[in-house]
Order: structure tokens, then C-alpha cells, then sequence
């Protein structure tokens, strides 16, 4: 370009998307190096460590591999999968890890022996902790609707990435854990100390679940008591489909009154324009005047505006603050309405931000009508303190210009009326003519009359037809021009007449209170005949409807399945599953004392949690199940498995709660997305880490007391039908050595 001219992109969405990932990539390096660290704190040798650090890009890797051989593509739902599942793909590997370590310690054993022995003691285990992983997921990713594709894309990370782990887990682990494990070490005085505490934890733990098992009564009242609380959470949370993102850049729309000329849109918006480029956060804005963005088309009273903001490393204020400054610039104009927008938080959803509906006309067809039912319904949501504002593009009454043809005194003329109208459009509107191609491009040939010739209604007079016998009659002659008002634009939303509203609630207030709040305002406002239909963003959070609750389900009764088959036994999986409501319970305390809504992202939150949770549980429960088949009472094989799992649960819950705290703290590029996720996810777990795993013991007594219960009396009925027979046995031999004749006997009622 020559001297002092330069080009900028004023509207980039790419450049969102861009800053999304690379702020995912930083927190995927974060969570990597929060994993290591608790995994070197725990394991206290750097070969140790070696092994999971080798482990986990491994599972990473393969992690990508499937997602390129299944078509899916590095965006920011498959890179927050990423992110949890550093935590989840270090499980496995630190489950037979730790198990190798005890044994090298306890049991004096080689690395080898170690290793062998341990892959007996948690290979099903880790079998069916990545089975309930992939029952998880899976079924999720078949849900349909946007709400459906978040959870795909989601859904098939983690679960190619909890496969690959698990073969990782279950044959480079103890290989690794052979060749790099010796059986002496010296430890640093620290994790001496950190030893020493962390027995007393675990003997605190003990005790907990001594006294749960002791008081069964009083745990499962207050497991009750967490169920109803978590019923309750729910209810009060508000909810949402997604929260709304700092995209960089905000849409502004200038509108004047109906019919304002072109000059007097510039002049409003250019006192905009500078007023808002002395704000620091603007890099620069860019206007389209006559073009209205939100309501389509081109008016010569609406102009639009995008500002684009500076890169979020550089500015302390976000997009919605952003918003609201425009929108006390728009109330200082003494001429016409300035309305701003955050966009959508999905695109394609709308082209705003906030919640789009309209107002449909099901019996009447008259426009002035339902502007009338729209501004009484509009004048009752303005009443509403929790919404921040509420416009409609809809103008039934803009003056207008009807030019009617005489058509008898033109055909006693001897003029075409193909001819009149050819004419007026030509000159008056625009006429296509064809295209043509030069230098390689097409151009477009338009007819019109310059605009000075065609700015008064006098100016028909100027323009001419020939008739039938060659003379040229003005236009004027065969038409009259009255003034009328009428629609610049009608819209049918599903075959109706409608106008279309945007609003959007006040900073804190949830898009499902919104929505909620609309429709009962709707209900007492809006008269027979006319009634509201969602659109954009709004339309898929009400479509959504119980779509969550569907998948919730679906994966509680996969986890149930799968482990049912795994450990042969109704029992168990039962008292797996009860470790979930404490998660849930978890993440929902979480998202309410942040102040955050059930959106899709904590719902996907909610579904890992579910996963994870029951993790936890298949360890505890399958050491108990192996020290019961030992030989143990059912109280001691309980407390002898949380004593001798205490370690790798905290050890594994920790790497992952601490891999996604930078998910809780996000900020910048599509941080509130990984702040809804993390939040959850982080609560979630913790509770399942340090509450759930103080009942499950108890829920194994509880559930294995009552099957062995029915076990015995099985077992004693049919030692008692057995010993039956054998005496029936007995008595026919000795009737036969007696020579007597042969006899039926016939059990007796007793007997029976």
C-alpha cells in the first residue's frame, strides 16, 4: 500500500476462536504440571513420577489420533475434554502405580513379583473403571440438538481418551513400574513429615467410616438428606444454555425515527463513533450506515456499528461493560436510539446476544394491530426490574409514497402497462439488466435514475413512455402519488405475521429466568389471538428442555450395567452408584456460590463427575469384594479397603481436582465457558473424594450384608433338600439288600 494508508479487519470472529485455544492450550499445560507435582508429592521418587509423565502424553496423543480417524476437530469442547482428561488418564496409571509401590514397600517383593502380583489385585479394577468411563460418555454422544453436539464433541474425547489410558494402565504401566521401581529409596525429610501427616488423615478417615458402619441408621439418614438437598439445589439454580462470552468485539445499531434521512443517521452516529474511541478498551470501530444488521435489510434511518476491543491481556473491562457504557452514550443523543449488543455466544444462534422471540398474529392480519399488542407487551416487560432492555425492529407506520396507474387512460393511450412499471423501476427503483465479464470478473449491470432526479414525487414528470404511435407521454399523466403509511417490512415467523423482539436480562440474571420471566409476562399481557415463539439461542435453551435429566439417567443405568456384569452381582454396582449424589451435591453448592447457572457446560460437568465418582467406588468396593472372598467379615474387609485405598483415591482426586483449577480461575478468551465447567467439575470432586468415600464402605456392608443374607438361606435350603435325598437314597438301598419288593418312597411335608 502507499504512505499512510493501512487495512483492518473490523469484524474477525476467528480471532475469538484463536484466543479460545490458546488460552485452553495454557490450561492444559497448567493442569499437566499441578498433575505431576501431586503425583511427585505422593509417590516421593522422581522414577516414580517418570512413569505417569510418560504415561499420560502417551494417552494424549492416541487421544488425538482418535479424534482425527473419528473427523472431529481441535476446537474448544475436544480441548476442555482435554483438560479433565489429564486428570482421568493419570488415574489408572497411578492405581497400579501405588498398588506396585506398596507392595515393594510392605511386602519386601521385587519390582517384578511387585508388578504381578498387583496387576492380579487391580487389573479388574481398572477394567471396569474405564468401562464405566466409556458407559458414560457413549451414550451421551447420541443426544440430538445443538445441546446434543456440545456433549458429542465432549463425549468422544474423554471417552477414546479413558480407552487408550486404560491399555496404557494395563500394559506400559507395570512394565515402566518393572524397569524403573527399586525397592530402596531415600526419601527428603519433607515427605517424612508429609507421611507422618498424612497417616494421621488417613486414621481420621478410618475412624469416619468406623462409626459410619457403627451408625448405619444415621448415615443413611443423612445420605437422605443429601439427596433432598441436591433435589433443592436444583431447583433453585437458575438455568441456561450457555453463558455469555467476551468476544472482543460488540454490535451497536443507531435507529431514528421512521423515514429520517440518511444524513441525519450519519450525524448521530458519527457523535457516537466519537465519543466511544476516547475509551482505552476500543482499537477501533468500523459503521455501515443504512444497514440494519439485527433486522435485516437496508433503511435509511438505521446504521450499525462494530466495535472491535483490544486484545483481553491489555483491558480490565469485558464486553458487557462495554455494552452498557454504549448504552449511556445512545441515552446523551438528543436524536434517535442507540441500542448495543454482545453477540451470540454460538454463532449462528441469532444475531445477538441475549434472548430473540416473536409476537405472532394467529387470526388477524392486520399490521397496526399487532404493533399495538407488541407496544403494550413491550411497555409491560419494561416494567421489569431483572431485565436490562427489550427493542423491537418492527415499524407498521413509515410514510410512504403509493403510486397508483391509471390504467384505462393509458390504454386509451396506446401505453403498455408492462411499460408504465418497467419505466418506474428502472428510474425510481433499480432495474437488473445482466452481467457481463472483464479481466477475469463478473459485473452486474443495474439501471436507475441518479438520485437527484428521483427525489420528489414531481420527479415522475420527468420521466417518459412511448406509446403505440411513437409520442412520449410523461408519467405524470398516467399516475397519481398519494401519501400513505403503511409497513416498511412484514416478517412471518412459521407462516404467521410477527415482529420480532431482543432483550436481554440485567448483569447476574440468568437466561432461563429470563425466558421465564418473558412468558409470564406474555400470559397476562398478550390478548386471544396472539402468542410468542422463541428464536436463536432462546429457541435451543427451551428445545433443550430434559435433555439433561435424560442424560443423567442414561449414564446412571450404563455404570449400573456395566458393573453388574463385571462383578457378576446386582450388589456392588449399587453401592457404586450411591457415591454420585455426593458429587452432584458437590458441584451444584459450587456453581450456587459462585453465582453461576446449570448450563450445558456444567451439565457436561455433571455426566464426568459421574464417571469419576464412581471410580473412586469400584476401588474401594473391589478391595472389599477381594479381602471378603479372603476370608474377612464384612465390616473388616470394609475398613481394611478404605485403609488400604485411602492413599490412591486422594492421590488420584487431588491431580485431578488441582488439573482443573485453572479451569476455576480462568480468565481471558472464552473463560467463562472453562470457569462453568471447572467450577462444577472442582466441587464435584471434592465431595466425592473426601465425603463419598466415608459411606461407600458403609454402602457395601449395607448392599453385600443383605445379598449374602439371601446367599445363605439359598445355600441352606438346598444342603437341607440334598441331605433329604441322600437319606431317600439310603432307604432304597437297604430295602433292595432285604429282597423286598421295590418301593416308591414319597417325601414327607417335612421333609419337603
Amino acid at each position: 500500500f502507499p504512505e499512510g494508508i493501512k487495512y483492518v479487519i473490523p469484524y474477525d470472529t476467528s480471532d475469538f476462536v484463536k484466543s479460545s485455544i490458546w488460552e485452553v492450550v495454557k490450561t492444559l499445560t497448567e493442569a499437566m504440571l499441578l498433575v505431576i507435582l501431586v503425583v511427585y508429592i505422593f509417590l516421593q521418587s522422581w522414577r516414580a513420577t517418570l512413569i505417569p509423565i510418560i504415561a499420560v502424553p502417551i494417552s494424549l496423543i492416541g487421544t488425538f489420533a482418535g479424534l482425527w480417524l473419528l473427523g472431529y476437530s481441535i476446537n474448544t469442547m475436544t480441548l476442555f475434554a482435554m483438560v479433565l482428561s489429564i486428570g482421568i488418564v493419570v488415574d489408572d496409571a497411578i492405581v497400579v502405580l501405588e498398588n506396585i509401590e506398596r507392595l515393594i514397600s510392605e511386602e519386601k517383593l521385587s519390582p517384578v513379583n511387585a508388578a504381578i502380583k498387583a496387576m492380579q489385585q487391580v487389573s479388574s479394577a481398572v477394567v471396569a473403571m474405564t468401562l464405566v468411563l466409556v458407559a458414560v460418555f457413549v451414550p451421551v454422544a447420541f443426544l440430538g440438538g445443538i445441546a446434543g453436539e456440545l456433549y458429542r464433541q465432549f463425549a468422544v474425547t474423554v471417552a477414546v481418551a479413558g480407552v487408550i489410558s486404560g491399555v496404557v494402565a494395563l500394559t506400559l504401566t507395570p512394565t515402566l513400574c518393572a524397569m524403573l521401581l527399586n525397592a530402596n529409596h531415600n526419601k527428603a525429610p519433607f515427605f517424612k513429615y508429609f507421611n507422618r501427616g498424612f497417616d494421621h488423615v488417613r486414621s481420621f478417615y478410618v475412624s469416619k467410616v468406623d462409626s459410619a458402619l457403627q451408625h448405619k441408621v444415621i448415615s443413611s439418614l443423612i445420605f437422605l438428606a443429601l439427596i433432598g438437598g441436591v433435589l433443592f439445589l436444583f431447583k433453585i439454580i437458575p438455568n441456561s444454555l450457555v453463558p455469555p462470552e467476551d468476544q472482543g468485539y460488540v454490535i451497536t445499531a443507531v435507529i431514528l425515527p421512521d423515514s429520517a434521512t440518511l444524513s441525519r443517521t450519519v450525524k448521530t452516529m458519527d457523535a457516537v463513533r466519537v465519543e466511544v474511541e476516547k475509551d482505552s478498551a476500543v482499537a477501533f470501530q468500523f459503521a455501515v450506515n443504512g444497514l440494519d444488521f439485527i433486522g435485516g435489510g437496508n433503511k435509511s434511518n438505521v446504521a450499525t456499528m462494530f466495535l472491535r476491543m483490544t486484545d483481553w491481556s491489555e483491558r480490565t473491562i469485558t464486553a458487557e461493560d462495554m455494552v452498557d457504557k454504549l448504552s449511556d452514550i445512545g441515552a446523551q443523543q438528543t436524536d434517535g436510539l442507540v441500542v448495543a449488543f454482545n453477540p451470540p455466544a454460538i454463532r449462528g444462534l441469532g444475531s445477538t446476544g441475549g434472548f430473540e422471540l416473536y409476537v405472532q398474529s394467529r387470526e388477524s392480519s392486520d399490521p397496526l394491530q399487532l404493533s399495538m399488542v407488541v407496544n403494550d407487551f413491550m411497555e409491560a416487560l419494561k416494567q421489569e426490574s431483572t431485565l436490562a432492555s427489550v427493542n423491537t425492529f418492527y415499524r407498521p407506520a413509515i410514510p410512504q409514497l403509493f403510486v397508483e396507474v391509471d390504467e384505462a387512460k393509458a390504454i386509451t393511450q396506446g401505453v403498455a402497462i408492462a411499460d408504465i412499471y418497467a419505466a418506474l423501476q428502472s428510474t425510481m427503483g433499480s432495474l437488473y439488466v445482466n452481467d457481463f465479464n472483464r479481466t477475469g470478473r463478473t459485473y452486474r449491470v443495474q439501471l436507475q435514475a441518479e438520485a437527484a432526479y428521483r427525489m420528489k414525487p414531481e420527479d415522475l414528470g420527468k420521466v417518459y413512455v412511448r406509446s403505440a404511435s411513437g409520442s412520449m407521454i410523461p408519467l405524470s399523466a398516467l399516475s397519481t402519488v398519494k401519501h400513505v403509511v403503511g409497513a416498511e417490512q412484514l416478517e412471518r415467523f412459521n407462516g404467521l405475521l410477527s415482529a420480532k423482539l431482543l432483550g436481554r436480562g440485567e448483569a447476574g440474571v440468568s437466561s432461563g429466568d429470563s425466558l421465564e420471566l418473558v412468558e409470564r409476562v406474555a400470559e397476562k399481557t398478550l390478548p386471544d389471538g396472539y402468542q410468542i415463539a422463541w428464536t436463536g439461542t432462546a429457541f435451543q435453551e427451551k428445545s433443550m428442555g430434559s435433555a439433561a435429566l435424560f442424560a443423567f439417567t442414561l449414564a446412571l443405568i450404563m455404570v449400573f450395567l456395566i458393573l453388574a456384569a463385571q462383578f457378576e452381582t446386582w450388589a456392588l454396582p449399587l453401592a457404586v452408584i450411591m457415591a454420585v449424589p455426593f458429587a452432584m451435591a458437590g458441584a451444584l453448592i459450587a456453581v450456587l456460590l459462585r453465582d453461576m447457572p446449570n448450563d450445558v457446560y456444567f451439565q457436561i460437568g455433571m455426566i464426568t463427575l459421574i464417571g469419576l465418582a464412581a471410580k473412586n467406588a469400584i476401588l474401594l468396593v473391589e478391595f472389599a469384594n477381594q479381602k471378603l472372598k479372603e476370608g474377612m467379615s464384612i465390616k473388616q474387609a470394609a475398613i481394611q479397603s478404605a485403609q488400604l485405598r485411602f492413599r490412591p483415591i486422594v492421590m488420584t482426586s487431588l491431580a485431578f481436582i488441582l488439573g482443573v483449577v485453572p479451569l476455576v480461575i480462568a480468565t481471558g478468551a472464552g473463560s467463562a465457558a472453562r470457569q462453568s465447567m471447572g467450577t462444577g467439575v472442582f466441587g464435584g470432586m471434592i465431595m466425592a473424594a473426601f465425603v463419598a468415600t466415608i459411606f461407600i464402605p458403609m454402602f457395601f456392608s449395607w448392599f453385600v450384608s443383605k445379598h449374602t443374607s439371601n446367599e445363605s438361606k439359598e445355600e441352606k435350603l438346598s444342603v437341607l433338600i440334598e441331605k433329604n435325598d441322600n437319606k431317600l437314597q439310603k432307604n432304597n438301598t437297604h430295602h433292595k439288600k432285604r429282597g423286598k419288593k421295590k418301593s416308591t418312597h414319597k417325601r414327607s411335608p417335612t421333609e419337603t
